[in-house]
């Protein structure tokens, strides 16, 4: 493998971590010995063109420097291909990198283990989630948890964490589930009033909420959790487990397992590690071994 590798940062994660890790990250890898390139780009679209071309001109290695947004659009880069991802997470969330078990928010630490890991080869094959050409490291949702997002991201203030707080309270006020059609492995069209559909490769968005406690990156299969028809007052007792995965023992959800999965519901967009996919119904298929990660 050459000793060249591509640092990939996102300054703006996790309001402005991503740009204070980049040096101590960039440092703990030269002094392991490896050539380090920076890519930045203007936009989102100029920096995932920026990522590709550096694998396509053989990079040993892209190291997303950031939170799920960028491992996001790192994975657009590198999936499919033989060139290996480190993540040195500096997001809000986090949670490819929880899912991965890296080191959260201590960029010198990540970066040598990454170091560490590329030199003595500690690097496997996890399943990714595809929807139409976009691919997925944690987990595709929809529902109450979509809405938040759409509403969030409407907003201009607050900024940070309380706008998404505002956006749920604001959502709870309107609650109400949604006719959803839930379509397993092309089997038979399923119909259930649901208040949220997540289809989990990883266990956990938001920052550590295990919406998908039994998901395996490697075992190819999404675990598909589904709550149904609860009112205000479930919902809002229930959702606290999520941080611990017990919201599974909950009679109003279900979790299922599938390859392929496709759901339909008017009026819900759907959020793939925490980027938004568009407008359901959309079809989600679990590819094995779609990408190379540097790990534990």
């Amino acid at each position: 493998m050459t000793s060249e590798i591509t640092l990939f940062v996102n300054p703006a994660a996790g309001r402005g971590r991503g740009a204070h890790a980049a040096p101590p990250a960039a440092s703990a890898l030269r002094a392991a010995g490896y050539t380090v390139h920076t890519v930045l780009g203007v936009n989102a679209e100029d920096a995932l063109a920026r990522a590709r071309a550096a694998v396509a001109g053989g990079t040993g290695a892209l190291i997303a420097v950031g939170g799920d947004g960028l491992a996001h659009l790192a994975l657009q880069a590198v999936a499919g291909t033989r060139t290996p991802l480190g993540l040195v997470a500096a997001g809000t969330g986090n949670d490819f990198a929880r899912a991965l078990g890296l080191p959260v928010r201590d960029p010198a630490a990540a970066a040598r283990l990454v170091a560490e890991a590329l030199k003595g080869a500690r690097i496997r094959d996890i399943d990714l989630g595809r929807v139409g050409d976009r691919w997925f490291g944690t987990v595709l949702a929809s529902g109450f948890d979509s809405r938040v997002n759409d509403r969030g991201n409407r907003m201009r203030w607050p900024t940070g964490r309380a706008r998404y707080d505002l956006a749920m309270l604001a959502e709870l006020a309107a609650f109400r589930p949604f006719p959803y059609r839930i379509t397993l492995d092309d089997g038979a069209v399923r119909e259930v009033e649901a208040t949220l559909v997540a289809v989990g490769n990883g266990s956990s968005y938001g920052g550590g909420m295990r919406i998908c406690p039994g998901a395996d990156l490697a075992d190819g299969l999404f675990d598909v959790t589904v709550v149904g028809d609860c009112r205000r007052t479930t919902l809002l007792r229930v959702f606290p487990k999520v941080y611990r995965g017990t919201h599974i023992d909950h009679p109003k959800v279900t979790v299922l397992r599938a390859a392929k999965v496709e759901i339909a519901a008017a009026g819900v967009s759907g959020y793939a590690d925490g980027e938004r996919l568009g407008e359901l119904p959309l079809t989600a298929r679990c590819v094995p071994g779609a990408v190379r990660v540097i790990g534990p």
